[in-house]
């Protein structure tokens, strides 16, 4: 038997309130977002922290949690007693027993993601065998979601297709078992690379079909689709650059934006594209557009 303690707080006090709870002898300790706000990792390296978080940590039954929120109390006055919780949870396998958190999703007609460890639901179907990691981009976001739905629906049976900002390299495997000629798979990060290739190899792709790069390794190529699965910023301002890396006629799909900011993306590429309308899921919006002649 385990003791859990649950606490919500302003992530300001987390730095000072993790060493209380370490020094408490606190044998785990976890964030979850508090009140659903999208975060981003805008430099690498970083960790942001949603404005309002929980702070979950794990106790041995023998500590007296008592004592210890009256310390925390007295020294950071980061809670009352609506915002804690304590709970006794029965002795498991801990290793193992996230696993039990992911199973597999279908995304459109065609497209399935599993993990690992569990059998597709529909052998026959195209799925991706992909296990959570510290990469972006195993299918429990809304904007990974928008892609992939969106990759089931175009035909990209024998394109050319670029992935950037290809995180656990999701799309662009899809995109190859899809049946695409070759994928260039895209990303600043190097450990989204490696994830990518290791995904890539997983799924018995090709490296002939795709091959993962850093941005200043991609060769200059002008791609029949180009999907983007980012920030609103760095989507505007390499809207250029993608202009100029889409064929004529080419299409293109952009995700990792929320409602509000589709005027300003718009703007930006409607000089080279020919903007559909978004498709708009918890507040997060994919645009597609095809490349003007």
């Amino acid at each position: 038997m385990w003791q859990r303690l649950k606490i919500q707080v302003s992530s300001k006090n987390t730095f000072e309130l993790e060493q209380k709870l370490t020094e408490f002898g606190a044998l785990s300790i976890s964030y979850i977002d508090a009140a659903n706000q999208p975060i981003f990792q805008n430099e690498l390296g970083s960790t942001p922290l949603w404005d309002t978080t929980w702070v979950l940590c794990l106790f041995e039954k023998e500590v007296k949690l008592n004592d210890l929120l009256t310390e925390l109390k007295d020294s950071t006055g980061t809670f009352n007693k609506k915002s804690l919780k304590i709970e006794l949870i029965e002795d498991q396998d801990w290793e193992f027993s996230w696993m039990n958190d992911f199973h597999p999703m279908r995304f459109g007609d065609k497209l399935w993601i599993c993990p690992s460890w569990q059998s597709p639901p529909d052998p026959h179907a195209t799925n991706i065998m992909l296990d959570p990691g510290l990469a972006f981009g195993s299918g429990t976001h809304t904007t990974t979601d928008l892609c992939l739905r969106w990759l089931d629906k175009t035909d990209v049976d024998g394109k050319e297709i670029i992935d950037f900002g290809c995180g656990s390299g999701v799309l662009g495997i899809g995109a190859a078992m899809l049946g695409a000629a070759k994928v260039y798979a895209v990303d600043n990060d190097p450990q989204a690379i490696t994830a990518t290739i290791d995904n890539r190899n997983r799924n018995n792709t090709s490296t002939k079909v795709l091959a993962a790069y850093l941005p200043d390794a991609l060769p200059k190529i002008q791609a029949d689709i180009l999907i983007a699965n980012i920030l609103a910023e760095p989507l505007v301002n390499l809207s250029a650059k993608f202009a100029k890396m889409v064929k004529p006629n080419g299409h293109i799909a952009l995700s990792g934006l929320l409602e509000e900011q589709i005027p300003l993306l718009v703007r930006c590429y409607e000089n080279w594209f020919d903007i559909g309308p978004p498709i708009i899921e918890n507040d997060w919006v994919l645009l597609a557009g095809t490349r003007k002649a």
